[in-house]
């Protein structure tokens, strides 16, 4: 699988680039398609800038808030995903890197790609390690409880760390 998608990375796309620019250079003309190309790379990176500002503000409003940006760290990801679409020439990629810089149609991605990546990792069965770990008072032969009832007896040991010797 790995092997076809970066064949159709690096074989597929660029052919299919040359291909629309040709096809738009003889309705178009040359230097028009040239022209067109260098707007929209100017507009793209006009979109990314503003965009990426948004996501950073975004980032650090739910920084002080307390709150995970899980949300704004992935908006981010897909601006600068967006902006090397639009900066790459070629209009296949300049419709892909609109996609993932218009708000609207982000979020729609934002969502597709967080579910994507998500699924198998949260709320699903816990790894073997999870659920044969046991804590000690948690019940089960040769577990003795923490007689004062409040929580459960951890062995172990710790080693007190001088911060001034850290690298």
């Amino acid at each position: 699988m790995p092997f076809l998608l970066l064949l159709a990375l690096f074989v597929v796309v660029p052919i299919l680039e040359i291909y629309v620019i040709i096809q738009v250079g003889q309705a178009i003309g040359a230097l028009w398609t040239i022209a067109l190309l260098i707007a929209d790379s100017i507009l793209g990176s006009l979109l990314m800038k503003s965009q990426g500002r948004a996501a950073w503000r975004r980032f650090q409003t739910a920084l002080a808030e307390g709150r995970m940006p899980a949300r704004e760290v992935l908006d981010g990801v897909l601006v600068i995903f967006g902006g090397a679409f639009l900066l790459t020439p070629g209009f296949c990629s300049d419709i892909v890197g609109a996609l993932l810089l218009l708000p609207p149609t982000r979020a729609v991605i934002r969502r597709i790609v967080a579910r994507r990546f998500t699924f198998g990792l949260v709320g699903d069965v816990p790894s073997p390690r999870v659920r044969s770990a046991r804590p000690r008072g948690a019940g089960g032969p040769g577990t003795p409880r923490n007689p004062a009832g409040g929580g459960f007896d951890v062995e172990g040991t710790a080693t007190e760390i001088d911060p001034r010797r850290l690298p």
